[in-house]
Order: structure tokens, then sequence, then C-alpha cells
């Protein structure tokens, strides 16, 4: 007789539902307040950097995407005759070694942009709410729980990546330049001070 665990029936329960593996990454982390891009509407949003190592997590993604294509399917299709295949549509989970060859971060990984209307809960490794905003930066490495749906809107079809929940599980070298205040402040040296 097999055992399921919680996670098991969570993802049985929602197909299209997907926990990544601790060591997916943060990058350009707007988690705090929303944003808007272009002038669309403010959403809040996160890249998650998977390592193509974790072949669990792409594996359990791609899934996603195919259970969210199947249920979209009259929605892809729209006021056509026939549903465009899944592989003609936009999907989410892209090759960070072709699309952005130029940054390391990306290198021998897979990523997934992934964004929401309202703000994600956002916990530690104990699951204790994080209330410090300096504790989530881009470079963290932690958890996502994130859902995958079928969108057709303005012509345009696909896949889309809702960000849903996200667990930090440990610090990363922050992304993006800006070095953190504790950083630059750890040491007592005060070279030049005053010279």
């Amino acid at each position: 007789m097999a055992i399921t665990t919680n996670k098991d029936n969570a993802q049985a329960s929602n197909p299209m539902k997907v926990i990544t593996g601790p060591d997916t990454r943060w990058s350009y982390a707007n988690v705090w307040e929303a944003k808007s891009i272009n002038g669309g509407t403010p959403k809040f949003s996160v890249s998650l950097i998977i390592p193509k190592s974790d072949i669990r997590t792409v594996s359990k993604i791609k899934a996603a995407i195919e259970a969210a294509y199947r249920e979209g399917e009259a929605k892809l299709k729209g006021n056509g005759k026939t549903v465009p295949p899944l592989s003609v549509l936009k999907t989410p989970l892209r090759d960070g070694d072709t699309e952005r060859p130029d940054d390391e971060a990306y290198a021998d990984a897979y990523f997934v942009n992934a964004n929401s209307g309202t703000a994600p809960g956002i916990v530690d490794a104990d699951r204790n709410e994080i209330l410090n905003r300096s504790e989530v930066y881009s470079g963290v490495y932690g958890r996502a729980s994130i859902n995958f749906y079928a969108f057709n809107s303005n012509g345009n079809k696909g896949i889309a990546c809702g960000l849903n929940n996200l667990q930090k599980i440990r610090d990363g070298e922050p992304l993006g330049g800006k070095s953190r205040a504790e950083d630059d402040f750890a040491t007592d040296d005060e070279d030049d001070f005053l010279t």
C-alpha cells in the first residue's frame, strides 16, 4: 500500500499547482509592493530560477503546463475552429542558457516568471511569516507555490504562471549589483575614513 503525503495530495487535487524545490533562486523579486510594467495593472512578481539539475521541479512544471493546457482548451480555442497545439503557444518555462546567455545567474537553469494581483504570503524555513522586507531580496533561495493557467487575451494565447506564496530557505548573493547594508558594514574597518 502506497503512503501519500499532504504534498502529494495537494498535487493530485490540483494538477496545475507546483511547489518548487528549495534550490530555486528568486530574481526580480517585486513581492512587497505591486509594480506596473509598461502601464499595465500593478502586480506582485518574481522570476524563479530553477537549476536544470532539479529534474523533479522541472518535471512537475511541465506536467502542470500540460494540465493547464488541457483544462483551458475551450479558452484557448476561443472563436477558432480548433485548439492550437501546445507547441505553438507561449508557455512560462524558459531556458536561461538561450534566453539570458549574458546573465550568469540564469546559466544552466530554467526560469519561470510568476505574478499575482494579490501579495504572496512569505515565510521562512520554519514557516514563520517574514515581516522584515530586507530578508527577501533578489538572490535568495527558496520554494515557491505557483499555479499554471491558460489565457486568451487580445489575440495572445498561452499558459501563464500565477504566484501564490513564497518560502525563503537561505540567503544568497544579491542579484542586480546592489550590496546589502548588512554586508557593507559587516567589518569594523575604518580604512581611509578620516584621511
